[in-house]
């Protein structure tokens, strides 16, 4: 379904306005005091543009403007009912339909062939190393959390980008013996050889 706005910022947005009326400046604080800039891109000049997008909409609406001791004027927005509906449809969509995501890794792959054999090895055998260090950060914190007392729920998220890392690193080591199969090697040095010879008739010419 083709969203009025489909930036992600938007649907936090409009979730932090579900819980209470604000202005943009508390609601970026409130995102980073959750972390959830690690999971939703968040800067001030985008979070005004999806307010903007938000209010055209009818998602959003101008509740009051406040001026506090010297501070400049603060705008009070809050969701609408059109929001709310819009707020719920969305998230019950992002929740139970699986789509197509284009990652970087995955273009990379697609163009695996580009990089000599041997370097493409090693750079695939120096992304497990970063990744099993991704892994080994991202549950000592989160093991640290938990034990402090957060409940789970509240990382849930993170939970998710583990197990993205940890199946990523899996898929890597599955895939690095397979690239050194002494066929498959051959037959992609041959395939750089004649590149090479290629653009070297190519310059000649």
């Amino acid at each position: 379904m083709k969203r009025k706005v489909s930036n992600p910022l938007a649907l936090a947005v409009l979730a932090l306005l579900l819980e209470r009326s604000t202005h943009p400046y508390d609601m970026g604080r409130t995102m980073r005091e959750r972390h959830k800039e690690e999971s939703i891109k968040l800067n001030y000049g985008s979070l005004y543009t999806v307010l903007e997008q938000l209010l055209r909409a009818g998602f959003v609406r101008k509740r009051e403007t406040r001026r506090e001791t010297a501070r400049p004027e603060r705008t009070i927005y809050e969701i609408t009912p059109a929001g709310r509906v819009e707020l719920h449809d969305w998230m019950a969509e992002l929740v139970s339909t699986p789509v197509k995501e284009f990652r970087d890794f995955e273009a990379a792959l697609a163009l695996l062939g580009v990089l000599v054999p041997e370097e493409a090895v090693r750079l695939l055998q120096l992304r497990r190393e970063r990744l099993e260090a991704q892994i080994a950060e991202r549950r000592a914190e989160l093991d640290a959390l938990v034990a402090g007392g957060l409940h789970p729920f509240f990382l849930i998220e993170s939970e998710y980008r583990l197990a993205l890392e940890i199946a990523e690193r899996d898929f890597v080591d599955r895939l690095v013996p397979t690239l050194e199969d002494p066929q498959l090697m051959e037959m992609w040095r041959s395939f750089h050889r004649q590149s090479a010879e290629e653009r070297e008739k190519g310059r000649k010419e």
